[in-house]
């Protein structure tokens, strides 16, 4: 929550910052040109956004099918442990109840485990077409002599011109250099 907070806050003054240096530049003989871009949109829209989500989601259903195979085992041996309790000897109720907290800590593993790689995917997949995307964006604000283009972050942006609005752009221009073949 406060690291939220401190991105922010960050995020809130680089943008007051821009905007002062905005306000004073106005004076100056070149128009400026602002836009942004929802880094989000472009994630879930891109061809590479759309394959990497794919992905992802093929990671987490194996993964899921896996946990839950464990779960039912766990779930076997929790039931067959209650219905054998009253018969069972103290040794033998002993023994089951060791097998049970033996499986059960090796499920909770198996989760966390399955839940770090999947983050860990995440942030491969997602940290290239970042990578990639910051590189189009880069060369739009070159190209089309955008003096600034800032993410549009949840609360950082609160009202802007839909003009101003490069995501489709970006976007197009993304799935363009991933169409292209590599030399």
């Amino acid at each position: 929550m406060k690291k939220m907070v401190v991105k922010r806050l960050f995020a809130l003054c680089s943008l007051l910052f821009a905007l002062c240096i905005v306000s004073a530049s106005s004076f100056a003989a070149d128009p400026i040109k602002i836009g942004y871009m929802d880094l989000q949109r472009v994630l879930n829209e891109s061809e590479a956004g759309k394959k990497a989500k794919f992905d992802l989601e093929s990671l987490i259903k194996s993964r899921q099918s896996f946990i839950d195979e464990k779960g039912k085992a766990v779930e076997k041996i929790r039931g067959d442990l209650e219905k054998q309790a009253s018969v069972l000897s103290a040794e033998a109720r002993k023994n089951k109840e060791e097998e049970l907290e033996k499986l059960l800590r090796e499920y909770q593993r198996l989760v966390q485990d399955s839940q770090a790689e999947v983050k860990k995917k995440e942030g491969e997949l997602t940290g290239a077409i970042i990578k990639e995307m910051r590189e189009i964006v880069e060369k739009i604000g070159e190209e089309e002599g955008y003096t600034f283009i800032f993410e549009k972050a949840e609360g950082i942006i609160l009202y802007s011109n839909k003009d101003l609005d490069i995501t489709d752009t970006v976007i197009k221009k993304y799935n363009e250099s991933k169409a292209r073949p590599k030399k």
